[in-house]
């Protein structure tokens, strides 16, 4: 029975049933729209587009500023592509000087021919490809002019590409924005990325944050209001290891024949020269550092950002300079980066083919790839 206020009214059963129910709907319906609001397609393009970049590498070439024959020789040759394809590399990331070759006053055309042509052979090796601004000058101080210039180059760019495969060909903004104020990067990304839209409203872009693509800055990043973005950042955690000698950076990291992961019988002393730098303290922390779980935890900082903005993300660069750390170390490194990667359904992208972080141990090829690494890099690594 149904009471009112004046009388009482018979009521069915399946009537309150049907009432339950959408009751039911409604409450399940509200739900879903708060946690699960629509996704714009553009987004969800991106997505899968960041997923296709799985399992790349960087053609570090047309960066080497120091290399005379930059120019003058193709950076890869048929033998290449077919390792490459050989080792289930499917995506390539071109790191271009730009900046260089105008300071070096090259046409800007005739260093367009030559990303045609790796463009193109890309394409008969089925390979996606990253055009990616490497080894730029922008700062706190030049953020003005240097976005106009780069305004001006992606416009050139997207003329140049906008009828190449969107599913095939990305865009790279900035390789490592510096430390910097970070929202005076997003102005100028957002302003970028405006200026291409007007030439080309499907390309998939990729831009990270400053601070050198920080896995930290990332996590403190506003996401653009443009769909079709994949952010990208780059993981060389623990930089103890991943950067042992190397003499760019400095003093910091004199310390040498650091292994992966940590063992306190083969931990070399402290040099010297890194007392009372940054490389003191990392040194000081990598028997917290230097492991598998370290890395899975600091790989995790960007996921969670991921999540938050139901954004796509990319891991851009990883890698170890080669020249000092030993190869069993390298390779469980590189493995547990990828099995890391791969957990967390991150696609990944190695630094690099050709140059001082390469995974071979002298020219490129099957013969000069260690066992461990060529395990290390399967998609279905022993355990």
């Amino acid at each position: 029975m149904f009471c009112t206020y004046k009388h009482i009214v018979p009521i069915h059963a399946s009537f309150i049933k049907n009432i339950f129910i959408l009751m039911l709907i409604i409450t399940v319906s509200a739900n879903i729209a708060k946690s699960n609001p629509t996704t714009p397609i553009s987004r969800l393009i991106a997505f899968k587009r960041a997923k296709s970049l799985d399992n790349g590498i960087s053609i570090s070439w047309y960066e080497q500023t120091w290399n005379k024959d930059i120019l003058a020789k193709n950076p890869l040759k048929t033998a290449d592509f077919e390792l490459l394809k050989q080792l289930g590399f499917k995506s390539l990331r071109l790191p271009v000087a730009f900046a260089y070759f105008e300071s070096e006053h090259i046409p800007v055309e005739q260093l367009f021919t030559h990303i045609d042509n790796f463009v193109k052979q890309c394409s008969q090796y089925r390979f996606k490809v990253i055009i990616d601004y490497h080894n730029g000058n922008f700062n706190d101080t030049n953020y003005n002019t240097e976005t106009l210039k780069l305004i001006d180059l992606w416009t050139k760019l997207a003329k140049r590409y906008v009828h190449v495969s969107h599913d095939n060909l990305f865009f790279e903004l900035y390789n490592e924005p510096p430390h910097m104020d970070p929202q005076i990067w997003k102005d100028a990304a957002y302003n970028i990325v405006n200026a291409i839209r007007k030439i080309d409203k499907e390309r998939t872009l990729i831009i990270g944050a400053s601070n050198y693509n920080s896995i930290y800055e990332l996590s403190r990043f506003v996401r653009l209001a443009d769909e079709n973005v994949v952010y990208t950042f780059h993981f060389y955690e623990p930089f103890l290891f991943t950067h042992q000698g190397a003499e760019w950076i400095g003093d910091q990291e004199a310390t040498i024949g650091v292994p992966f992961p940590y063992n306190a019988e083969k931990f070399p002393e402290l040099n010297l020269k890194a007392k009372n730098t940054d490389g003191e303290k990392n040194y000081n922390k990598y028997k917290l550092d230097g492991n598998e779980q370290s890395v899975k935890d600091k790989l995790r900082i960007v996921k969670n950002w991921s999540d938050k903005y139901y954004v796509p993300i990319l891991c851009g660069e990883y890698g170890v300079y080669n020249k000092y750390a030993d190869v069993e170390s390298s390779c469980r490194y590189i493995k547990t980066v990828r099995q890391a990667l791969k957990a967390l359904n991150i696609p990944g992208m190695m630094w690099d083919y050709n140059g001082n972080f390469s995974i071979f141990t002298g020219e490129p090829s099957i013969d000069n790839l260690p066992g461990c690494m060529k395990d290390a890099i399967s998609s279905n690594p022993q355990k």
